[in-house]
């Protein structure tokens, strides 16, 4: 079917398709629950049978310990049982190990040894943010404090209010490493920070956000036709040559992060009154622009990155992009309503059905190569919950809000 013809009943709102997104949540809880588990504190990460990675002495990621935090503070607030015990473990990892006790702020990454990477970058605290908060609505008991910590250090040494943003990265006592900055982390940051305002109430933290994609996505993607730039210097100058991280600052543009912004747009559109008339508009175009350029017209799925030719550059499709595709599309379909966004949300769903989803061994397969087969380039396994389950998750509830408020508005009705 065409993506203009008359589609009838949105998928979201039918039973069967809301049954099978509930049993791909549970799949993805049951997956990563108790294999990932680390004893020793934080979490593993699994390989494609669902063992853990490099078991004896596992690197633990801040990010990592972040998303699962907020995945099963989650669980928890659905009445998933187990989930509270993965909160606490997580929330206790973070502040006695990842936490800088001395100078303040959070590690990025350690193993059993010890450190292994003691910087301090603003993508890691933007996800201890976001744990925290899904931890307070979840009632966890050092949500408070850990939530007070972390704005506190965002707000000390990372915010520059003459750009309305993050810096990226410091040492571990807080010299700061110039040169750079970073959407990804601004945008993550955008997504923590709505989630503190939906968990403490404080207008502060949703007046940053807005601030954030004013920049990034008013200005900065509007600017370069609704691509949105990845990487800029110390003064928000547009960086087209930058070559950095292959995972996390990949060069040139990523229309996953396109997707991504899309669904946290019409979010904050919501959250903050629906007062910016700029943000429908801007959600529809980067949405657009994702298909147009970046979804793979031969074979489906879409391509990790393009140079600024718009094209493909790095031609694998990971697992990430398809997932907030989802979200974008069903954040489209509420507050920009039209058959070409349910067509969409339909095709990535098939385009995962078929393609990402291990219905074998469980999990999503996290790369596959530009056919469409399983691939280990970038990851070595199953790393992460995270994205998957708001995909499964976020068409269930209204495009109000996160997740976690959708789950707690369903409750108290």
């Amino acid at each position: 079917m065409g993506a203009t013809g008359h589609l009838g009943t949105a998928w979201r709102k039918r039973d069967y398709h809301r049954q099978w997104l509930w049993r791909e949540a549970n799949r993805l809880f049951d997956f990563f629950q108790n294999r990932a588990f680390n004893p020793l504190g934080g979490f593993h990460e699994l390989d494609v049978d669902g063992r853990p990675l490099n078991a004896g002495n596992p690197v633990r990621g801040i990010h990592s310990t972040a998303r699962m935090v907020h995945s099963f503070a989650i669980g928890s607030l659905l009445g998933r049982p187990g989930s509270d015990d993965i909160v606490d473990h997580g929330m206790k990892f973070l502040w006695e190990k990842h936490r800088d006790h001395k100078r303040g702020g959070y590690h990025w990454s350690l193993d059993n040894s010890g450190l292994l990477d003691a910087t301090k970058q603003g993508y890691g605290h933007a996800f201890v943010l976001l744990a925290a908060s899904s931890a307070k609505l979840a009632g966890h008991p050092d949500a408070d404090r850990m939530i007070a910590d972390v704005a506190e250090v965002l707000d000390k040494h990372f915010w520059e209010d003459r750009h309305g943003a993050i810096a990226e990265e410091f040492e571990a006592d807080w010299t700061p490493i110039e040169g750079y900055r970073g959407q990804n982390s601004n945008m993550h940051l955008t997504e923590a920070l709505m989630a503190a305002y939906e968990a403490t109430g404080e207008r502060f933290y949703l007046d940053r956000a807005e601030r954030i994609a004013d920049l990034i996505i008013r200005r900065r993607a509007a600017e370069s036709g609704f691509r949105v730039p990845e990487h800029f210097d110390e003064n928000w100058v547009l960086d087209r040559d930058y070559r950095g991280n292959e995972m996390f600052r990949p060069s040139g543009t990523t229309p996953g992060h396109w997707l991504e912004w899309t669904r946290l747009v019409l979010q904050l559109y919501a959250l903050g009154g629906r007062k910016h008339a700029w943000m429908p508009e801007a959600a529809k175009a980067l949405f657009d622009q994702s298909i147009a350029l970046g979804w793979d017209k031969e074979k489906g799925g879409f391509y990790y990155t393009l140079d600024w030719d718009d094209v493909p550059a790095k031609r694998n499709k990971l697992w990430w992009p398809m997932a907030e595709g989802v979200g974008a599309a069903a954040f489209l379909c509420e507050h920009v309503p039209d058959d070409k966004h349910e067509f969409w949300y339909r095709r990535i769903w098939d385009t995962i059905s078929r393609h990402v989803l291990d219905n074998e061994r469980g999990g999503w397969h996290e790369e596959l190569t530009e056919e469409l087969t399983p691939s280990y380039t970038l990851f070595a396994g199953k790393s992460d919950i995270y994205h998957a389950l708001q995909a499964c998750l976020i068409p269930l509830y209204p495009a109000t809000g996160s997740v976690t408020r959708g789950i707690i508005e369903a409750g108290n009705r």
